[in-house]
């Protein structure tokens, strides 16, 4: 951990929900830039953030909430629920609105990044530098493809809400990460992560097939501004091809490939991702 870095924790009380979320400040840090970082589907912000962002340099504040289902974010009644992507945007929306961020950098891992197209499509004057990490909907470079990949995803969420719920994370995970190299220590580490909130997890996978049955990605890739986009080594090549021609066809669009990992990127290369995106906040501040 930097020297100078705190951490404080936080709750904001949405009608239906009770958000937690952390800021980190880094006082050595000059001027005021703002950086909101967005989980994935089953995990806290926290677990999938801190080693990442205790790397990165440039940033005087940043923003980690739980989504809805994750983390320490619950409904008032104790309850899981089924929710939307949506309603994850209003979310982080709300947030940001509360703390009074009008203008912030965003990075988004999994379903995060797919919560911070949608964010940025919908406030495209708040949004500077953006990041993203394997994003749902950025899956396949055809789209038909892309939703029968989702209905995978739908059947390991039925076995997350039934007693088969070690299955089910099995399933999600041959599902998005086929090419991962499995060990029994980092397999259990794994599946004890994803297993926290199992429902939560299951409504956050089924959030995410119905999103990409309407979302209209083409419309959703125009409205984005200066995107640093993670690929993970190991991950599908189909991955890796789509984000290799939205570079070569987005002047905007800038493709990483992260080697030796899959899609557990922010969890096994995280020293490495934030020098990355360290030179990439200081070419977008040189060039925009």
């Amino acid at each position: 951990m930097k020297k100078g870095y705190t951490e404080q924790v936080h709750t904001h009380h949405l009608q239906d929900q009770h958000l937690t979320y952390r800021i980190y400040r880094h006082p050595e840090v000059q001027g005021q830039r703002r950086l909101v970082l967005v989980h994935g589907a089953g995990v806290a912000g926290r677990d999938t953030w801190e080693m990442l962002q205790s790397f990165l340099g440039h940033w005087s504040e940043i923003l980690v909430p739980d989504l809805r289902g994750m983390g320490d974010t619950v409904y008032p009644d104790g309850k899981e629920h089924p929710f939307s992507v949506q309603e994850l945007v209003a979310d982080l929306g709300a947030l940001v609105d509360y703390l009074g961020w009008w203008s912030f950098d965003l990075g988004g891992y999994s379903l995060g990044g797919l919560v911070s197209l949608l964010y940025k499509q919908q406030h495209p004057d708040r949004v500077g530098k953006q990041f993203l990490l394997e994003a749902a909907c950025l899956d396949r470079p055809d789209w038909e493809s892309t939703v029968t990949l989702r209905e995978k995803y739908s059947a390991a969420a039925v076995h997350l809400r039934g007693s088969e719920k070690e299955a089910g994370i099995r399933e999600f995970l041959d599902t998005i990460s086929p090419n991962r190299k499995i060990t029994p220590q980092t397999e259990q580490l794994t599946i004890d992560r994803l297993g926290q909130r199992p429902e939560g997890f299951a409504y956050a996978l089924d959030s995410v097939t119905r999103a990409i049955r309407e979302v209209d990605r083409e419309s959703l890739l125009a409205s984005q501004g200066d995107v640093t986009s993670f690929i993970g080594g190991n991950s599908v090549e189909l991955m890796h091809q789509l984000h290799l021609t939205l570079a070569e066809r987005m002047p905007n669009w800038h493709y990483f490939h992260v080697a030796g990992t899959d899609h557990s990127l922010p969890f096994q290369k995280p020293r490495q991702i934030a020098r990355v995106m360290n030179a990439e906040l200081e070419r977008f501040t040189r060039t925009g």
